[in-house]
């Protein structure tokens, strides 16, 4: 049998065949796994949201505010909560493209004051073992019950009042930027996020 000559043209048509199909796989991957990936994002925000803040009664996702943040990327998310029509605080998002190893994204609980409730991470790509310890009820905690308006969220190098993490001071401060971020924007949206269904 004589074997078939490898020609430039054959091989730019096995190339641009491999391609084609190649890229119409992984938009049909993309496109059947985009509402299981959306579900998953909006489940972590409502648990965020339950972790941070205290007993509330209205559905502060359907009472979202947006703010667009300075970088222009995700918009500011704050979610009003209220308990017996009377407003209680709300929930933050805060972020920082600083980490170690870029975004740290976190959400904050304020109470109607302006003092921090808690807060969770939502995501963080740090060093295991060192910039994740920022996920820890050691690191955590000595941003509880704190008001950020006497309170200063700059890790002690950068003559704050935050212990930054042995190893992960990068970790500490992008984490510490974020939950600033989240404080100065709920300061400022306070007023309308105290009105029900503003």
């Amino acid at each position: 049998m004589k074997q078939k000559k490898s020609t430039l043209l054959n091989m730019i048509l096995v190339l641009f065949m491999t391609t084609l199909v190649s890229g119409l796989s992984l938009g049909y991957v993309n496109d059947l796994t985009e509402a299981p990936r959306a579900r998953a994002k909006l489940a972590k925000k409502v648990t965020a949201i339950n972790a941070v803040l205290n007993t509330y009664d209205n559905n502060p996702l359907a009472e979202v505010i947006r703010v667009p943040s300075e970088g222009g990327k995700d918009s500011i998310e704050i979610y009003p909560a209220f308990r017996d029509s009377v407003f209680i605080g709300a929930a933050v998002t805060g972020s920082s493209d600083r980490g170690y190893n870029g975004l740290i994204k976190l959400m904050a609980g304020f109470n109607a004051e302006g003092s921090i409730i808690r807060i969770a991470v939502l995501e963080q790509k740090e060093t295991p073992g060192l910039g994740t310890k920022i996920t820890g009820n050691r690191f955590l905690d000595q941003f509880r019950d704190q008001d950020p308006g006497k309170y200063s969220l700059k890790v002690k190098k950068d003559s704050g009042d935050i212990d930054a993490l042995s190893g992960a001071t990068i970790s500490s401060r992008a984490f510490a930027e974020a939950a600033q971020q989240a404080y100065d924007h709920y300061m400022k949206t306070r007023k309308i996020a105290e009105q029900p269904n503003h």
